[in-house]
């Protein structure tokens, strides 16, 4: 981030305006005038002054991390803020001086995001979370519907699945799903089909497997909640849930196209 280059095209893209600096500055001190060009242009959108802002041209361009950082959840929060955030974010910094007498060093904390429980930096409740605080009859039935529309979406793959949590947990059948409903082919070299040995099912293969898929649902714009992967290898029936749900919402009508019910939710 310290040469400009990347705050350049991440601001006109996200402010949707052009800005008069040159695309490449090659010498450090043409690369100190882009950065003061572009951070005027970022601090005038984000309505700050640089003395009250956490970061500076100066700590940017000498590629200080946590000004680097404030600057990042800045954007973020001002040009999309439906992005979810983790609050109460910190950093300790770790300051060190020389002196006459030797080194001197000091800690601090420095926060990145807000503390708070409800908030920007906190997605609210989505209508899944008002789903599970129903009657149990009422979120089993929501479960055999996911259940109906997963098995009628893997039909001609000749695969089914009985149990949501379990069966999800390698990451396996999700991207065989989210492959048949996106309507792309994932080569077999990304991901692993069957771990090789019984250490790896609770480590790497289940990982990367259940990380690629959340990363393609994130892509096709379908998680608008944080899901971590290991809840999914963990088999933590929310967050499976959640995933699932957010296929089913999308293509529940799609899957049932032919007439063969994938189930409604009353």
């Amino acid at each position: 981030m310290f040469d400009g280059l990347i705050l350049h095209h991440l601001f006109q893209k996200l402010a949707g305006l052009r800005l008069q600096v040159e695309e490449i500055a090659l010498t450090a001190a043409s690369q100190r005038r882009k950065l003061e060009v572009v951070l005027g242009a970022v601090n005038r959108a984000l309505q700050v002054e640089e003395p009250q802002a956490k970061w500076s041209v100066e700590a940017i361009f000498n590629k200080d991390l946590v000004a680097t950082l404030h600057l990042l959840v800045a954007l973020a929060k001002h040009f999309q803020p439906s992005v979810p955030l983790p609050s109460n974010v910190q950093v300790e910094v770790v300051t060190i001086e020389s002196t006459k007498s030797g080194l001197k060093s000091g800690k601090s904390l420095e926060q990145l995001t807000t503390q708070h429980s409800t908030g920007k930096d906190q997605p609210s409740e989505d209508v899944l979370d008002e789903l599970l605080k129903m009657a149990p009859e009422k979120v089993r039935a929501v479960e055999e519907a996911i259940v109906s529309f997963v098995n009628h979406s893997l039909r001609s793959l000749g695969l089914a699945v009985q149990s949501l949590n379990s069966q999800f947990a390698d990451g396996v059948i999700l991207l065989l799903l989210i492959g048949q409903l996106e309507g792309f082919f994932l080569h077999l070299k990304e991901f692993y089909l069957t771990p090789s040995s019984p250490a790896e099912m609770v480590s790497l293969p289940e990982v990367h497997n259940v990380t690629l898929a959340l990363e393609l649902l994130r892509d096709a714009g379908l998680l608008s909640h944080p899901v971590s992967p290991e809840d999914i290898v963990n088999k933590d029936p929310k967050s499976t849930l959640r995933v699932l749900y957010s296929l089913f919402c999308k293509h529940k009508l799609k899957a049932s196209a032919d007439g063969t019910p994938c189930g409604t939710l009353h």
